[in-house]
């Protein structure tokens, strides 16, 4: 029968004085790491020492003790309490609880030193962060936590958010299922059974990243940053009855987000319509507020002039006030690396301020106020956008007749027959009763020969036919003078909505779209159309009758740029459905037709769509199609072993899952690909074009022959 092991003795513990304790040579820790000396000093100071010090007698040259102890493990802790003894706050002797060993024990002393702190297993984070959380229960505050473990309050807050994710989740994260970052991620929302939720279906997804676990957390909350919330104010929403925002702890968040979009949209339309309220108590007839003005909203409208005032004396003293609080909060935070938001904020508020008194204050005519109106949308920053004087086609007023000019032409009309009469001679604005032929004035029935009358309609509009077609000729021989016509045409439709002041039946006839896209407002190449249009109107007279002009004066190539930006606005590539039987005002031939011509043009302009910095999105099309269509787009852009991985998804989280793939790969959908065709030769390019970009030859021309011919048909082409 074997023997039973011998049972082990522990080691005896005594209270050592300390100064009876010295550091052993024997202890393996060398580097310093992890807490200093002087922190663990304030730990046994607060605590009082929690773990005793591991000691061996010291032996003389003889192997006699002398009476001191040398301690080879717990090294840290007796330098922590010597530095106690020179602080003054332990006495030099005072008793220090000890385990004793024998000198001569078998095990080495750097083998106990070395397996005190190899052995040491540290604390798992979830117990770190629950431990806060039960000192919180307990009463204690989290500035108090902050200073006893030396952290920042943040730090406290964070260990505490991640204590409160779901009990399931922190198993999962025990068991090494989950990464720190992804249950970080889950802290962003207070709802357990959804964070639950959604770890069960990241399950299936390749994609279970941080990022992606927020975004799925937060995609039916609004962000603070939002401009909704920005033009309604935190504050209100709050007292609403809204809850606090949703905070990320762990990443930048913008102010986090807010649970109740409703309750969001409501305080929006109402302060949306409180404003428009009082934009329309100016004088206006009409205001149309919303959040997102589309694209084009300004379309078939005419905008009235305003009458630009300077600044009030108030308001320069206003400005004065203003400056000198910038230059103040400028010297105060000059050089400072982190400036508060609130600062921030104000020198924001400073700028736009200033910027609007500066400008002075605008007035307008009281008639054409009385039937105009106002745009009102939200910036992005939760500004108001304000866009004043536009009168809609039916608010403009009826033409006035001429009474004058009615008088006239009756008693023109009376003298037009065969009766003699007094009439003044007007040899070209012909008014009669139309019943006159040139025949007839051979008939003998004229008994006054001396009697000059108007000229019969037929016939001025013979002569002035034949006048229209040597016109027409002549204009053709005369490029420079063309295209100004055509140009000015152009301006006027462009940019004063007037058709009829030009003798060319011609004019820009801009696009609408009954369809639109989120956000085409905002998108870089309307912004940039915007702007362009902006530059221009500001440099053309405020006249239409100024226009020609002022065309004139420009050279060849602000010319050409402004021919293009007006023909610009007739570009339409926009497929829309037409009536299966016709009956329409566009067939289906005549779509088909456009879009072809619209690929002609792309390819002549080397249009990119994917250059323009379109990417398909929830919004704007993966949410838009079927769970088939969103496959085929990944297989397409990506490979298809990608669409394979997604293809169990709901067609939510598949849509997004397939605009994080696609956002680089430079996918697009049938509508928006240039179809294969021939390629399409360059446009022809003058002699002397070095660069490819030379305007045409007759637009860069200086002949004094030239210039006559312009003066010659100059008043025809007005």
């Amino acid at each position: 029968m074997a023997k039973a092991a011998p049972k082990i003795v522990l080691s005896p513990s005594r209270d050592i004085p300390f100064d009876k304790l010295i550091l052993s040579q024997s202890n393996v820790r060398r580097v310093k790491n992890g807490v200093t000396i002087e922190n663990l000093a304030d730990s046994i100071a607060r605590r009082s020492l929690l773990h005793g010090l591991n000691v061996r007698p010291q032996l003389d040259e003889d192997g006699n003790e002398t009476g001191f102890f040398e301690v080879p493990a717990g090294g840290r802790r007796y330098s922590a309490l010597a530095t106690l003894v020179k602080r003054k706050r332990m006495a030099k002797d005072a008793l220090v609880p000890c385990v004793v060993k024998a000198a001569n024990d078998p095990v080495l002393a750097e083998e106990d030193s070395l397996a005190e702190n190899s052995e040491r297993e540290p604390l798992h984070p979830l117990d770190e962060f629950h431990g806060m959380k039960v000192l919180i229960d307990k009463g204690e505050c989290e500035e108090a936590i902050a200073a006893h473990f030396r952290v920042t309050p943040a730090v406290v807050r964070q260990r505490l958010k991640l204590a409160s994710v779901s009990p399931k989740l922190h198993e999962v994260y025990v068991a090494g299922d989950m990464t720190l970052d992804q249950l970080m991620a889950f802290t962003v929302s207070d709802d357990h059974a959804r964070q639950e939720q959604l770890w069960k279906q990241l399950d299936h997804s390749i994609n279970r990243s941080p990022s992606f676990i927020r975004d799925k957390l937060t995609e039916d909350m609004v962000s603070v940053s939002d401009a909704r919330v920005r033009f309604v104010g935190l504050d209100a929403y709050l007292s609403a009855g809204g809850v606090a925002p949703m905070r990320d702890l762990f990443e930048p968040d913008d102010g986090g987000w807010l649970s109740d979009p409703a309750l969001l949209d409501r305080l929006v339309a109402e302060k949306l319509d409180a404003e428009a309220d009082k934009i329309k108590a100016e004088g206006w007839k009409w205001v149309e507020a919303l959040v997102d003005l589309p694209y084009g909203y300004d379309e078939d409208c005419r905008a009235i002039e305003a009458i630009q005032e300077p600044p009030t004396e108030a308001d320069e003293a206003r400005i004065a006030e203003l400056r000198a609080e910038a230059d103040a909060l400028e010297d105060e935070w000059a050089g400072k690396g982190d400036i508060p938001g609130e600062v921030d904020a104000r020198v924001s508020a400073i700028d736009v301020e200033l910027a609007t008194l500066s400008r002075g204050r605008f007035t307008y005519d009281a008639q054409e106020q009385a039937r105009a109106g106002v745009f009102v949308g939200l910036e992005a920053d939760g500004t108001l956008y304000i866009d004043r004087g536009y009168v809609r086609p039916e608010d403009e007023p009826a033409e006035e007749t001429d009474d004058t000019a009615e008088d006239e032409g009756a008693s023109v009309s009376e003298v037009s027959g065969d009766e003699p009469g007094g009439g003044a001679l007007q040899p070209v604005a012909p008014v009669s009763d139309g019943t006159a032929d040139p025949a007839s004035s051979a008939s003998g029935d004229d008994d006054d020969d001396d009697v000059i009358k108007p000229l019969p309609d037929r016939l001025v509009a013979e002569l002035t036919a034949t006048r229209t077609v040597a016109l027409q000729d002549a204009f053709a021989q005369n490029p420079a003078v063309a295209f100004a016509a055509v140009l000015h045409a152009m301006v006027l439709t462009t940019f004063y909505q007037v058709r009829t002041e030009s003798c060319l039946e011609l004019s820009v006839s801009r696009v609408y779209f009954p369809f639109q896209a989120p956000g085409l407002r905002e998108s870089a190449a309307a912004r940039a159309m915007d702007e362009r249009h902006a530059g221009w109107k500001a440099r053309l007279p405020k006249s239409d009758k100024d226009a020609w002009d002022a065309i004139q004066q420009l050279d060849g190539a602000d010319q050409a740029a402004l021919f293009a930006h007006c023909a610009a606005y007739a570009v339409n590539a926009q497929w829309e459905p037409v009536p299966k039987h016709g009956g329409g005002r566009i067939s289906a031939h005549g779509v088909a037709r456009r879009i072809q011509h619209a690929n002609v043009v792309a390819r002549a302009v080397g249009f990119d769509m994917v250059a323009t910095g379109w990417r398909p999105t929830v919004e704007n099309y993966l949410g838009r199609v079927t769970k088939p269509r969103i496959l085929e787009a990944v297989a397409e852009g990506t490979e298809p072993q990608k669409a394979g991985l997604i293809d169990h998804l709901k067609k939510g989280d598949m849509a997004r899952e397939a605009e994080r793939l696609l956002a680089d790969a430079g996918w697009l959908p049938e509508p928006l690909r240039m179809p294969d065709a021939e390629p399409v030769l360059p446009v022809a390019q003058t002699a002397g074009d070095e660069d490819g970009e030379a305007l045409p030859a007759f637009l860069g021309e200086d002949d004094d022959d030239e210039d006559e011919q312009d003066s010659a048909y100059a008043v025809a082409a007005e």
